[in-house]
């Protein structure tokens, strides 16, 4: 049976993946990875809009990995709109890039799961095989954090490399819309925050390995009298 030092930090540690878990299920699930502001081009240079006159031109876009909104704003008031990214929109898009962003996050959240079952076991019992134990541990919890990185480095070579936002405020449009603003929002940085846990996870397990020195009491001395010894 493990110590209780190490039953608290492998169960702190099951916690710990378990909270990866939902970030990750919240991030991919919420449409707010980014958000934008948005020019008309085309309505403005109709127009010859000048400085003070570009907020009647100016709309708003957010999107995630599976649907988004925006604002169009072309002179004559906002006209809200609701797109998803599946089945139609993705084919604008850098198809295999976004997919495996998707793929990406799915495994990181599989690992996610067999990192905070691992834990589970160790917190109970000490394993026969090494890769039950601690290194098994360490293996899940590096490559899920490993896979939210590669989606999260994918997903801003997305926006940065192939332009994503601008393709998707243009998809299906007849004016151009030049971007003007581009922001992250909570639903990429909920992705990032599960990368840190697996790697405050790496840091419990290797402090579970560390073996601390026992403090040994000094035994008491009998003190035996001559009257002990009388009776």
């Amino acid at each position: 049976m493990p110590g209780c030092f190490k039953k608290t930090l492998f169960a702190l540690a099951a916690l710990v993946s378990f909270v990866s878990f939902l970030l990750l299920v919240v991030a991919m699930g919420t449409p707010k990875w980014m958000t934008g502001k948005i020019l008309c081009k085309t309505g403005a240079d109709l127009v010859n809009a000048t400085d003070p006159e570009l907020v009647k031109f100016i709309g708003d876009i957010y999107y995630g990995l599976f649907r988004g909104g925006k604002t169009r704003q072309c002179g004559l008031g906002g006209r809200r709109s609701k797109f998803t990214i599946f089945p139609h929109m993705v084919k604008k898009l850098n198809t295999g890039l976004h997919v495996m962003i998707i793929m990406f996050l799915c495994v990181a959240i599989c690992f996610s799961l067999v990192s905070f079952g691992f834990c589970i076991l160790n917190a109970i019992k000490v394993p026969y095989r090494a890769i039950k134990g601690p290194a098994g541990v360490c293996l899940w919890n590096f490559l899920a954090g490993g896979f939210v990185v590669l989606a999260v480095t994918s997903f801003m070579a997305a926006v940065k490399l192939h332009h994503l936002t601008e393709r998707i405020a243009n998809f299906r449009e007849i004016f151009l819309f030049v971007i003007l603003e581009e922001r992250f929002e909570d639903c990429f940085w909920l992705c990032v925050a599960s990368a840190t846990t697996h790697a405050v996870n790496l840091l419990l397990i290797a402090i579970s390995g560390i073996n601390f020195p026992k403090i040994k009491t000094k035994p008491e001395e009998a003190n035996v009298t001559a009257e002990d010894i009388m009776y």
